[in-house]
């Protein structure tokens, strides 16, 4: 049984933002808000399932949004947030059904590992929980620009999400409150009678709503980041084939490349260069070829765990340069594919990616024609705090 989904709700329009490119949408340092969103889940060791919540006319932005994420097909949203959470919970209801679901906002790029952790924590012992800021400014209430009143903040707290509920508590409160005019998941479930525990939150999970919060991300994200740089380099010996795996792609050759996945030397050297950046271990010690598993896995897979792990930790990749090293086949007709194909995986642009080929002009296994070798270096920016 499914323990954990995250619903990860995208359907808004967000009128209160300039332009015609809904919120989830918009470029944050190189990546939509919505794909480092649904990263921080799909990367998540707790998170067994993620599903999204778009609106119709956002597929193709969708698409373009979750390319290589570990994310199921979008459920369609309805005419507000409240019936997108339900259409949302009912696609579940019909499937396995999970034992709690975090239930969060599209566009919300920085919840955090620990603010997950936390959540799920606390969601052991309770059936509703959700994260909260205390409230430090003085409240008024003005009316038409007039001050009325001095509001008493005791008690007060700014909610965020992901909240967290058992599903089962959670959908059947969302049915019976279909249609009110509820703010959050959270004013479902109070009204449906569930107590709602909290945990803290975090000042820099903001929800992206009008353009200066996206400014703000993007100051945010720069201020509190800093430049690492990994490099990678992987070999693999030829075999008896009709083509080589590089880079994603097939290219026709008189011989194939040995290995326990597909032997695809160039991602596996840009996923080590990734690791490396991250100090976190090598391609061996997230997937041994020990495990059967992995046999003649597309290597795609590495490439974009290794990037999911990078967001997840609110970095971003800003370059990656790789060098193909062989006699043959020749890599240049196949350059600009490869770039693509790479930034597919990557879910990014693909002038963020140098693809180059040499030989060593005929000397050592290389230049013997005996197999083909790869490195790889990559720069990101990762969050210091």
């Amino acid at each position: 049984m499914t323990k954990t989904v995250a619903l990860v709700v995208a359907a808004g329009r967000g009128t209160r933002m300039s332009g015609d490119v809904p919120k989830q949408y918009r470029m944050l340092a190189g990546q939509s808000v919505l794909r480092r969103t649904l990263s921080s889940f799909a990367s998540h060791p707790k998170i067994d399932r993620v599903i999204p919540v778009i609106h119709r006319d956002d597929t193709p932005d969708f698409a373009a949004a979750s390319a290589g994420l570990a994310v199921e097909p979008p459920v369609y949203g309805g005419d507000t947030r409240q019936a997108s959470v339900l259409n949302g919970l009912e696609h579940l209801a019909r499937s396995p059904a999970p034992a709690r679901v975090l239930i969060h906002d599209g566009a919300r790029p920085f919840v955090t590992v620990k603010m997950i952790d936390d959540i799920l924590e606390a969601l052991s012992d309770a059936d509703a929980v959700i994260p909260v800021l205390d409230v430090h400014d003085t409240l008024k209430r003005s009316d038409a620009g007039i001050v009325s009143d001095t509001v008493d903040r005791s008690g007060l707290v700014r909610a965020q999400t992901p909240q967290g509920f058992g599903f089962p508590g959670i959908l059947e409160a969302h049915r019976e409150l279909a249609g009110k005019a509820l703010t959050d998941d959270a004013a479902v479930a109070e009204a449906h009678g569930m107590t709602v525990t909290t945990v803290p939150g975090l000042e820099e999970n903001i929800k992206i709503t009008r353009d200066e919060d996206l400014e703000r991300a993007s100051f945010w994200l720069q201020a509190s980041n800093e430049t690492r740089v990994g490099s990678g380099f992987d070999v693999h010996r030829f075999e008896p084939g009709a083509s080589v795996r590089l880079g994603g792609i097939d290219i026709p050759h008189e011989q194939g490349l040995a290995g326990h996945s597909d032997a695809d030397v160039a991602l596996h050297a840009l996923t080590d260069a990734l690791l490396g950046a991250l100090g976190d271990g090598d391609i061996g010690s997230h997937f041994p070829p020990s495990d059967p598993q992995w046999r003649g896995a597309d290597s795609a897979l590495f490439l974009q765990h290794a990037h999911n792990m990078l967001v997840g930790c609110g970095g971003t990749l800003t370059h990656a340069d790789l060098t193909i090293i062989c006699e043959a086949p020749k890599i240049g007709p196949h350059r600009d594919a490869i770039r693509t194909r790479i930034a597919d995986i990557l879910g990014i642009s693909s002038e963020r990616i140098s693809v180059k080929a040499t030989t060593t002009e005929g000397l050592g296994f290389t230049g013997r024609s005996e197999g083909i070798a790869a490195q790889a270096t990559v720069t990101i920016s990762v969050s210091t705090r």
